[in-house]
């Protein structure tokens, strides 16, 4: 039975990474933000495949995602900084969604989930970029070094209303398919008191 399990949650997360992958070339950018920051949906299947496999499956999810990406798209810049920025924001947006819907299993509890997870994201992301991502895009990928003052009104005006507007079409679109799927989901999942 175990062994079962085992190769359900492989199979489970190779579909749902490759899901991901091609809901991530499926971006598009969002009018009044600048143009690099682009909305796609494959935080969605990471979500899904947390709930079914337990939250490590999702991060495993946003890794192949991400590690596909950069094989197929980034591998010529030499440094995956979108990539690993995209990993961090999927994972901080999965997480907190997955363990607060596990400890209020309902729909209240997933929205719950879902709002602690753009929060979360969007307060963190910007904290990241600009410390971390928006300098190393400067140091590795030879963009303009911005000043602290620049970065500054890039991280505060445009990327956290940015990812707050993401994660709420992120939870808009994925409350819709959970209101009809709940019950299988529940069904499927594998780790109940992860």
């Amino acid at each position: 039975m175990a062994k079962t399990q085992k190769v359900k949650t492989m199979v489970g997360i190779g579909m749902f990474s490759s899901i991901s992958y091609i809901l991530m070339l499926l971006n598009f950018p969002f009018p009044g933000f600048p143009g690099f920051l682009l909305v796609d949906f494959s935080d969605i299947p990471a979500l899904v495949a947390a709930v079914i496999f337990g939250p490590l499956a999702g991060v495993l999810v946003e890794l192949i995602k991400n590690t596909i990406d950069y094989l197929a798209t980034g591998a010529a810049t030499g440094v995956p900084v979108g990539q690993i920025a995209n990993l961090t924001a999927g994972v901080l947006f999965i997480l907190p969604s997955y363990y607060i819907y596990k400890r209020i299993s309902s729909k209240k509890g997933m929205v719950a989930g879902l709002i602690a997870g753009t929060v979360l994201m969007s307060l963190l992301m910007s904290v990241l970029n600009y410390y971390v991502f928006l300098p190393a895009y400067s140091i590795f990928l030879g963009a303009d070094m911005m000043t602290s003052a620049q970065t500054k009104k890039l991280v505060v005006g445009s990327i956290f209303p940015f990812n707050l507007v993401k994660g709420a079409l992120i939870t808009i679109v994925f409350m819709l398919l959970f209101a009809r799927l709940r019950t299988w989901l529940e069904k499927q999942a594998i780790y109940k008191n992860v």
